[in-house]
């Protein structure tokens, strides 16, 4: 999973230092919020040629990673 990880990137300048996909100004958030709404790989990268299917692979591990290093109370609606 660290050679997808590095592709998410972290720069003060780029996005405000939201993590983002390889330094594109693609926040992870962005980009999940795409998924979660449905929209299939095939069409995010349609829609977003310079992004590659490991990015988005990235950004899952991403939120996967998070979700296990904090604790979750409760679900918001």
């Amino acid at each position: 999973m660290e050679p997808l990880l590095s592709r998410i990137t972290v720069d003060p300048d780029i996005c405000h230092g939201q993590p983002c996909v390889r330094g594109l100004r693609y926040p992870v958030e962005f980009l999940l919020e795409l998924l979660s709404s449905g929209m299939t790989t095939d069409e995010i990268l349609a829609d977003y040629p310079d992004l590659e299917s490991d990015d988005l692979r990235a950004v899952l591990a991403f939120a996967a990673r998070l979700s296990r290093s904090k604790r979750v109370g409760a679900v918001m609606p």
